[in-house]
């Protein structure tokens, strides 16, 4: 199929172009059931010409195209509703009834603050002239109203989220006006599926029920939409509810860890991870790269890599020709040892016993060996000329005032 992206050059649109171009090339092979042949990007450097040509054309139009930040209340009319007239037209003009999604927002509920947005108004009138061009020539319309997105975007602009990341990262100051304030965030990523689906025709409808209406025991605040199979709008059901509070909170953890080594709890799917992630999208070049420090002596070096709060910590051992390190025991640590490079010897003996049991291991093939708690143990650089290198995971971070760690000879 032939794809037209309008506002192609906003976040959501250079975000949606990106992986649709990774479809269309076969470097993502998540979504065998979409063939795109042509994407067409459509942006304010772009003419009515180019338009017209891509409206001929296309099979499937997102219409990401729309003002934000006017210079004044009309323009919101003139960039959200005409524009959307001007596409539809086109459109028609070439009896083209292919499937047309509008980006729209939860502004236009025109619900509590939004009563009178003048933003929210464009953006109602967009989707009342979008269900009446559905009406009309028989296309199917997808209308998503979107809450706040959370994405790479300019700073100090319409998101606070890319504000403070920009911010903490950049050590720039920031206010934070209320802690206790909650936004819905919508992931860039979330959303970009949320599109694959449309495509898939596996999209999620829905309605958004008066504030304060109860359904199946929920009471709505008319924000929330409503899942109904057959409902008029369309939803990205993953989003998540968050106050400013734990969102500054999180990036001064994310901004300390070059520092404290420790890697927050991000479980798959989380918040947590998609902060991290766009946060990471903010720093300057000199913070991309970060030392950490090496405990040398004689012998080689140790160095903590990384640390969690519950799942341990990862080092790396460089023992030197000829060297043996270790030489201790653990009541409840244990640890993996695993040899990236060199040739060494591990041994390991229960306390309390004469048995050794003996692992030669080499970076030409790389395992992973458990250290036992209760069971002395060493490693023994084998080679005269090389280093030997080991990453070693621990299942708890170093604690010097309780290191459970016990000097015994193999």
């Amino acid at each position: 199929m032939n794809i037209l992206v309008t506002g192609a050059k906003g976040m959501v649109g250079t975000a949606l172009v990106a992986n649709l171009k990774n479809i269309k090339e076969g470097k993502n092979r998540t979504r065998p059931n979409i063939k795109i042949e042509e994407i067409y990007e459509y942006d304010l450097g772009n003419t009515y010409e180019d338009l017209n040509s891509y409206c001929e054309k296309a099979d499937f139009v997102f219409n990401l195209a729309g003002i934000n930040r006017p210079k004044t209340q009309e323009e919101f009319m003139q960039g959200n509703f005409g524009f959307a007239s001007t596409l539809l037209d086109t459109l028609k003009k070439h009896n083209n009834k292919a499937t047309v999604m509008l980006a729209s927002s939860i502004q236009a509920t025109l619900i509590g603050r939004y009563g009178e947005s003048e933003y929210g108004k464009s953006k109602l009138a967009g989707e009342e002239l979008f269900f009446e061009y559905g009406r009309e020539v028989g296309a199917k319309v997808a209308i998503y109203r979107f809450p706040n997105l959370m994405g790479h975007s300019r700073p100090n602009y319409n998101s606070a989220v890319s504000t403070f990341c920009n911010a903490v990262a950049n050590d720039l100051p920031f206010t934070v006006n209320d802690r206790n304030t909650e936004l819905e965030l919508l992931y860039i990523d979330d959303l970009v599926e949320g599109m694959f689906d449309l495509l898939e025709g596996k999209e999620h409808h829905c309605e958004y029920p008066l504030a304060n209406k109860e359904i199946n025991g929920v009471v709505y605040d008319g924000l929330t939409p409503f899942e109904v199979k057959e409902g008029r709008y369309c939803y990205v059901p993953i989003t998540h509810k968050v106050t400013l509070g734990e969102i500054v909170d999180l990036l001064q953890t994310f901004k300390e860890q070059p520092k404290t080594l420790i890697i927050p709890a991000i479980p798959n799917g989380s918040f947590a991870k998609k902060l991290y992630s766009l946060y990471l999208t903010y720093l300057p070049k000199d913070k991309i790269l970060f030392d950490l420090k090496m405990n040398c002596d004689a012998r080689g070096s140790f160095t903590e890599l990384i640390k969690t709060l519950d799942h341990g910590q990862v080092s790396v051992n460089i023992s030197k020709p000829g060297i043996t390190k270790g030489q201790h025991w653990h009541n409840s640590k244990w640890e993996f040892f695993i040899v990236v490079a060199g040739h060494g010897l591990i041994q390991e003996r229960k306390i309390g016993t004469d048995e050794i049991v003996e692992f030669e291991v080499s970076g030409e093939k790389i395992q992973a060996i458990h250290m036992i708690p209760g069971w002395t143990h060493n490693i023994i650089n084998l080679s005269e000329t090389e280093n030997l290198v080991t990453v070693m995971w621990a299942n708890e971070q170093f604690d010097p005032e309780r290191p459970d760690t016990f000097g015994e000879n193999v």
